[in-house]
């Protein structure tokens, strides 16, 4: 059978729009299939980090809603301090400005976004693989890159096996004048008490274009301006989430501000040994469980994955040489998920040192590098005082 196209996305997200600009770009004929329509409402925070914005950069304009460089941290609401940076430490963008962009990005690559599609299941042969939409019309594919999130059907087809499933709740609040001079250009962490999970608050407020950078003046709040505002927690706690979401709101003095969006979603990380692939599909991203399993962060991994896939996927002409695209994601993120590993381990077992931590020079100096991209989580466990201060932790 002769494919329709030579690479299938299933997932209009940044990882699958990432995969079809780098599948396009590299001369392949490539289709994405969504289920939604873009621009479409993500629950996410939102954070881009260095590695995401050197992808994002090189493709789109990205959609800036505030640049972060002071962050306050807290433990359970207490032993709060603030820490400021010369430099921005975040970017935040809302994921249907982002998508968006990305969407616009494929489409200018040459890649056909076929929207409103949903994937009912995928089959593979020696020589294609076919998507069967829910419509009942088949797509066929020398390659079919799975980037539909985390409860895929690409999942699924490959196979991967989950050994970290954690729950997220987030609410978009409305944002006032006060809300500008108290949040814009500040994001709050705070560290709960169950382990492992932790609260944020990420400001949603437009670049102001008629004044200085960290304008505040009131003529510039807009009335699409939020606060998100989330906590995360462990799977199968979901009463005990929904009561740190409701204290954090009142610590924060938030409870009873107007609610734009009120939300959840899961995450799922890899086993270790999970597959990446099955014969001609791919999976990227969330489909495949790639994330920073300690701060359950997504979107670089997703990013990357995904770009990597489309390259891959674009030049192959044999089942075999896919096989680079799962050693290039066990050599550059396997690591990483396995350093965020044991900082999660840490920190569920010495929640309250971390805090400590990042209260010094040296704990806040390696937060910033890492945000900013200039120092990996596996290159942070690697540095002398780190090893010497988890060793001291247990």
């Amino acid at each position: 059978m002769t494919a329709q196209w030579d690479v299938a996305v299933v997932g209009a997200g940044p990882g699958g729009l990432a995969a079809a600009c780098a599948a396009a770009t590299g001369g392949a004929r490539t289709i994405v299939l969504e289920r939604a329509e873009h621009p479409r409402y993500k629950t996410c925070g939102g954070g881009l980090i260095g590695p995401s914005l050197a992808i994002a950069e090189s493709r789109i304009d990205v959609p800036v809603r505030d640049t972060i460089t002071a962050l306050t941290f807290s433990d359970r609401g207490k032993r709060g301090f603030r820490r400021t940076a010369q430099k921005p430490v975040l970017t935040l963008v809302r994921r249907d400005d982002f998508d968006f962009a990305w969407y616009r990005a494929a489409v200018a690559a040459g890649a056909h976004v076929q929207q409103n599609a949903q994937v009912r299941a995928i089959e593979q042969d020696d020589d294609t693989a076919t998507v069967t939409l829910a419509s009942g019309e088949t797509i066929s594919a020398r390659t079919v890159i799975g980037a539909e999130g985390s409860a895929a059907i690409s999942s699924r087809h490959v196979g991967v096996t989950f050994d970290q499933q954690d729950l997220g709740l987030e609410v978009e609040l409305a944002a006032t004048e006060a809300d500008r001079v108290a949040w814009r250009g500040r994001v709050h962490l705070d560290w709960g008490a169950a382990p492992g999970s932790y609260g944020w608050v990420f400001p949603k407020m437009k670049d102001c274009k008629l004044h200085p950078p960290g304008c505040r003046s009131k003529e510039c709040l807009t009335q699409d301006d939020e606060l998100t505002v989330g906590v995360i927690m462990r799977k199968g706690q979901g009463a005990q989430t929904k009561q740190y979401l409701a204290t954090f709101l009142d610590q924060l003095g938030l409870t009873g501000r107007r609610v734009v969006r009120d939300s959840g979603h899961l995450t799922r990380c890899r086993a270790v040994d999970a597959p990446l692939r099955k014969g001609r599909v791919l999976v990227v991203g969330d489909a495949a469980g790639l994330l920073e399993p300690w701060t359950r962060e997504g979107i670089s991994y997703a990013l990357r994955s995904g770009t990597w896939a489309g390259e891959v996927a674009a030049r192959a002409t044999t089942v075999s040489e896919l096989r680079t695209y799962e050693q290039r994601i066990l050599t550059e993120l396997a690591p990483e998920m396995a350093a965020g590993r044991t900082m999660l381990d840490v920190f569920e077992r010495r929640r309250a040192l971390v805090h400590a931590a990042f209260a010094t020079s040296l704990g806040w100096r390696a937060f910033q590098e890492f945000c900013r991209g200039e120092l990996s989580m596996a290159n942070v466990l690697q540095r002398r005082k780190i090893r010497a201060a988890l060793r001291l932790f247990g």
